[in-house]
């Protein structure tokens, strides 16, 4: 049971790769002038991009609980400095979005940005590009690697992936709040 837990969730982090990728080009796409899949992107989105931003955060939330509790795998440091920024947004996301209040989202930007650049470097550490920190040498380090599904999916993998996800969410809440929510319905 825990090995088709790990490959669901693997299937999950993949899924939401894709999902990130395709986001990213909208941004990309935006950033070159093109604005029409990000226009169509926020008006199919409006109003459930707080939700989005909690199913993701609740997943990685649980995923994280799963890896430590269930499977016994033991979360070394930079695992924990990811779940300090990872555990707060399955909360107060849930809040944001059961309120609707869009205008949270700007102030927890920062939470899945300083996550997103944990993971990075967890990524560097687990494979071999940048040292192991010396704090990670004391009992489980930050190079091992717990699951390694379809031979890149692993913890740090799947964490930057959630952040991703949640760095693209919670722009679009926090770029439609205020008087584009207004505009978007209108426009959109």
């Amino acid at each position: 049971m825990t090995h088709d837990t790990i490959v669901a969730l693997a299937i999950l982090g993949v899924v939401g790769q894709v999902l990130a990728g395709l986001l990213i080009l909208v941004g990309l796409a935006a950033l070159a002038g093109v604005r029409g899949p990000l226009r169509t992107l926020r008006s199919a989105l409006w109003g459930y991009e707080l939700w989005a931003a909690f199913v993701v955060a609740a997943i990685a939330t649980g995923g994280s609980l799963f890896f430590s509790e269930i499977a016994n795998f033991v979360p070394c440091e930079l695992c924990w400095f990811q779940r300090i920024c990872m555990y707060p947004l399955s909360i107060v996301t849930l809040l944001a979005a059961l309120t609707g209040d869009h205008r949270v989202a700007r102030y927890l930007l920062p939470l899945p940005i300083v996550g997103a650049g944990v993971s990075t470097y967890h990524l560097l550490v687990e494979n071999h590009v940048v040292a192991t920190p010396k704090s990670c040498q004391i009992g489980v380090g930050c190079s091992v690697k717990w699951i390694n599904e379809f031979g890149f999916m692993t913890i740090p993998t799947l964490t930057l992936t959630g952040f991703v996800l949640l760095i693209a969410f919670l722009a679009l809440a926090a770029a439609g709040s205020g008087d584009d929510a207004a505009t978007l319905t209108t426009d959109g």
